[in-house]
């Protein structure tokens, strides 16, 4: 009997990949519930802040981390972005234009997306050290531009609007704060997603191909400086959102949203958060503004400490603090996690012994320098201090010196302890792959 075979198609499902449901659907609440656990005025300005900047390290880091382009200059099109959303908005308030205010950060993403594909060209014409000396000049360029022309700019006074604008949409008026964070909240969800899609994307992929060997994706067949290019727009348009949305946010713009020091401050605390991991940027968004916003008001000093936390992070952890999380969730994936506790605990007690000792020593060399009508007399963490006083400084030197010498104790037993570690899982790895 012959046997007839059905030609039928065979059809495969993936299968949902859970996790990534649960992680996003963890970051849409906490983006939504936040503002409900933080409800002081100030919280919710922080709030829409960390939005706003997570937006803008993630679109930061399509170029650093993703594609390995180091720009000096990349706070332009944010701020670029700004001054046309400024515009806009000032537009609608006079009726000479009918925009919802909710789709003005859109507006200024287009501009921001303009510019770097007219700028982007020539910066993406070469790579490394050029390349980060390109966008330098460029981001200075736009700065002296900006004081240049005060018809568009505003000059040192900047341009200033009002956000409650337009028509009301189900009585939204963008007047109070907890409105607009949740408005900014949206855009920082969606455009969250978005970059995330984009390393899925083959022009993700072969941006991060570009950056680890860009001679072999020349022998393919691709022109590396479109791959850099098309990704250099694409982070202008993100760019450009997050700048709409700050002047949103703080309803006016200043020639400072082009200058160096912002672009510096997206470098310094993307590479905090860590580049080398998608979320990294997000954890440097945030400590961006506790540092700008809270570290600034509890210390004259907070730009010297925040140059020592990047010193010390560049020296033991250059992946950021993304890095170190993923590290020691390999651990806890191998059950080796608790042995480490206590090790962590002796370097935290230590290394806040050094932190109290110089942080002494740090405050009483500023309260002398910049507080001295008042006397020398000074409080630190509760505690009066003379500042002029043997016996202050011989404590602060005496704790500092301590710390120091306990810290290194246990930083050395730490890391033999790491290795251990490290070696009992890669042999766990090798038995697994024995075992199947």
């Amino acid at each position: 009997m012959a046997h007839i075979h059905e030609n039928r198609p065979h059809y495969h499902f993936r299968p949902y990949n859970v996790g990534r449901w649960i992680v996003w659907g963890a970051y849409a609440l906490v983006l939504g519930v936040a503002p409900l656990l933080w409800t002081s005025s100030l919280s919710h300005t922080m709030l829409s802040q960390m939005g706003i900047a997570i937006i803008a390290c993630l679109a930061f880091n399509m170029l650093l981390g993703q594609g390995g382009m180091l720009s000096f200059g990349h706070a332009v099109y944010s701020g670029l972005g700004s001054f046309f959303a400024i515009h806009t908005l000032n537009l609608v308030s006079a009726g000479k234009l009918y925009l919802p205010v909710s789709l003005i950060p859109l507006v200024a993403g287009f501009f921001g997306m303009l510019f770097a594909v007219l700028l982007g060209w020539v910066t993406t014409k070469k790579a490394g050290t050029p390349f980060a000396m390109i966008t330098l000049g460029v981001g200075e360029l736009v700065w002296a531009m900006s004081l240049m022309f005060p018809g568009f700019f505003g000059g040192e006074g900047g341009i200033s609007g009002n956000r409650v604008a337009g028509e009301k949409f189900l009585g939204i008026t963008f007047g109070p704060q907890i409105q607009l964070y949740y408005l900014i909240a949206i855009y920082t969800f969606v455009c969250t997603v978005a970059m995330f899609a984009f390393t899925r994307t083959p022009l993700g992929r072969m941006l991060n191909a570009v950056r680890d060997n860009p001679e072999r994706v020349e022998f393919v067949g691709y022109n590396t400086q479109y791959v850099r290019y098309f990704a250099f727009v694409a982070s202008g348009f993100f760019m450009g959102i997050s700048g709409g949305l700050a002047a949103l946010n703080f309803e006016i713009v200043t020639a400072e949203v082009v200058n160096a020091a912002r672009s510096g401050a997206l470098l310094l605390f993307t590479f905090l958060g860590g580049a080398v991991f998608f979320f990294g940027p997000i954890i440097g968004a945030v400590l961006m503004v506790l540092a700008l916003v809270l570290l600034s008001e509890l210390t004259l000093a907070w730009l010297l400490w925040l140059g020592l936390v990047f010193t010390f992070m560049v020296m033991y952890a250059p992946g950021g603090i993304s890095s170190l999380v993923m590290m020691n969730l390999r651990v806890a994936a191998f059950g080796k996690l608790r042995p480490l506790l206590g090790s962590y605990l002796a370097l935290g007690g230590t290394g806040l012994v050094v932190l109290l000792g110089a942080g002494a020593m740090i405050e009483m060399v500023y309260h002398l320098q910049l507080n001295q009508a008042l006397g020398p007399q000074m409080k630190y963490l509760g505690m009066s201090l003379n500042a002029k006083g043997f016996d202050s400084w011989f404590g602060a030197v005496f704790v500092t010196a301590v710390g120091l010498a306990l810290f290194e104790l246990t930083r050395r037993q730490f890391l033999q302890q790491w290795g251990q570690t490290q070696e009992e899982i890669e042999r766990e790895i090798k038995r697994r792959e024995a075992a199947t």
